[in-house]
């Protein structure tokens, strides 16, 4: 069976063969003439993921990331499970749908956050909001609502300050995140105006786990989100296969992108 070689897009062609490497980020969604029904719009749309999309991820090049990789590697239990099997500390979690399991939890853990296990994102009309982190109480997890689906409740970690490590293969650069307001206390992403970003050093030990952690989902690059507690203490939150870093660079001066450039081009292993 012969496979065409080439491929063109707005005009611009490129030829397979002279693709060595794919930083996968966000690509755009497929688009399609005006006056498809919603029938043909959804074959269409499918045949492009699986040809175009199919072929693309057969290439045998270095990725940042693998799709498949990244997608196996943003399921959070996964990434809890794995985070401990390579010695990082986690806080004591639960995952449930019984309004009763979290009351307990709550009232023997103490402080209590509820975190979101997807893509925190919900949409109301035209609006997207953004689902924070939140400190709740036993009272507040008493609500027979949690059985409508999972939901994850996680031990509170006092904190001097959060940490983004962004982990270029077995590089890591990572900015201390000092909030400056109550609500970007309990989560930094609700009130980006009041942060203050400090380079700090990853102990060796949290380094060496950050490594094997990418090694065991086979990424080439992950965001970590760490709380600092009070002791010191680097306690693992998630890890977003595919985060964002460009902020983190421009407010630190961390050389990210020059270490993604040199993994794509095979400058570092």
């Amino acid at each position: 069976m012969g496979v065409h070689r080439g491929s063109a897009l707005d005009g611009r062609a490129v030829d397979v063969a002279d693709i060595t490497a794919v930083y996968y980020r966000k690509p755009g969604a497929f688009r399609f003439p005006d006056g498809l029904s919603d029938q043909a719009r959804r074959f269409a749309r499918r045949e492009a993921r699986h040809g175009l999309g199919g072929f693309l991820l057969s290439l045998p090049v270095r990725w940042i990331s693998h799709p498949s990789l990244i997608a196996d590697a943003e399921n959070k239990p996964a990434q809890l499970r794995v985070a401990d099997t390579v010695g990082l500390s986690i806080p004591e979690t639960l995952i449930t749908n019984d309004a009763g399991s979290a009351r307990e939890f709550a009232a023997r853990v103490g402080r209590v956050v509820y975190k979101p296990l997807s893509a925190p994102f919900v949409r109301a009309g035209d609006t997207v909001k953004l689902v924070y982190t939140n400190l709740v109480s036993a009272d507040m997890v008493d609500d027979t609502r949690i059985g409508l689906t999972a939901a994850q409740f996680q031990e509170w970690v006092p904190k001097k300050f959060e940490v983004r490590a962004t982990a270029v293969g077995d590089r890591v650069f990572a900015a201390a995140i000092h909030a400056g307001s109550d609500a970007a206390y309990v989560d930094w992403r609700s009130d980006y105006a009041c942060l203050r970003y400090e380079v700090v050093e990853v102990p060796d030990e949290v380094t060496r786990a950050v490594v094997g952690y990418l090694d065991r989902f086979g990424l080439a690059f992950g965001a970590f989100d760490f709380v600092v507690d009070l002791d010191g203490r680097w306690w693992f939150l998630e890890c977003n296969p595919n985060g964002q870093w460009g902020w983190i660079e421009e407010e630190t001066g961390l050389p990210i992108a020059a270490a993604i450039a040199d993994a794509l081009t095979g400058a570092v292993a």
